[in-house]
């Protein structure tokens, strides 16, 4: 049995042992991680040659990596970058441009609906809040901390669900909760998509919050929300002035984000 070093939370170190064929795939995905790191301004394909002599192996293993990888979407037939490899490229670029576009037209959501503004991207349980815009009105802030990770019945998590092209993630995200609660989130996605409008649904009493989705071209990117009481910002009131203002801002940023 296979055994790796970790850090524990008191900070010493500790031993924890691995099945060998646990350690095996992990040791085939630091391999792939090496191949592809082969690529820099120099080198836009690879091939058996070049991939033995830079990480010490024999061709066929050389290869075999390479077809493997090729199989899996990273490289293309020609052992350049492959669509899997463009797909993340790309969201990598989005999310660049949203969390460099958003502050602005978060900043002015806040000042004029006088209610903190959130966006967050979907993680692997949920949305995490990446950009926060406290409200400057007023004697009380509701506001979230950067990096929590928000439950499935929270607003931003609802969008970015709802909205999501991949019905796996949607499945795996629900897959804890059981057939009476899955079939209840699955009819207030449904609803979400109907209005593109997202409540919250936590049982925080006097506290709301709504969120709607940010696109890029035709994928759903983010989710902008803004957090305040339910009498700043009544329940499912989809005419209410917060939503408006939070719909012209979310649809701006939008428009800005360019794939």
């Amino acid at each position: 049995m296979a055994r790796t070093i970790a850090e524990s939370d008191d900070g010493d170190a500790e031993v924890i042992a691995l099945p060998g064929a646990d350690r095996g795939a992990i040791q085939s995905i630091e391999r792939a991680a090496m191949v592809l790191a082969l690529f820099d301004q120099h080198t836009r394909a690879l091939t058996p040659a070049l991939v033995a002599d830079r990480l010490g192996l024999n061709r066929t293993t050389a290869h075999r990596y390479l077809q493997s990888l090729q199989a899996s979407g990273f490289l293309n037939p020609a052992y350049g970058p492959g669509p899997l490899v463009d797909q993340l490229s790309s969201l990598v670029s989005t999310r660049q441009q949203i969390l460099s576009l958003a502050p602005t037209v978060m900043r002015q959501l806040a000042d004029r609906s006088g209610l903190t503004s959130v966006l967050s991207f979907l993680g692997r349980s949920g949305a995490v809040v990446s950009i926060v815009e406290e409200a400057n009105a007023g004697t009380i802030v509701l506001t979230v901390r950067v990096g929590t990770v928000l439950e499935l019945k929270a607003a931003q998590s609802r969008v970015l669900l709802a909205f999501q092209s991949d019905p796996n993630v949607v499945s795996r995200m629900h897959a804890g909760l059981n057939g009476i609660e899955a079939r209840q989130e699955q009819a207030e996605l449904a609803l979400v998509r109907r209005d593109r409008v997202a409540w919250a649904d936590l049982g925080r009493v006097g506290l709301a919050s709504v969120a709607v989705p940010v696109f890029g071209s035709s994928d759903v990117q983010a989710a902008m929300a803004v957090l305040g009481t339910t009498t700043m910002l009544p329940p499912s009131e989809l005419s209410s002035t917060p939503v408006q203002l939070l719909r012209e801002a979310a649809d701006q940023l939008s428009s800005l984000v360019t794939i």
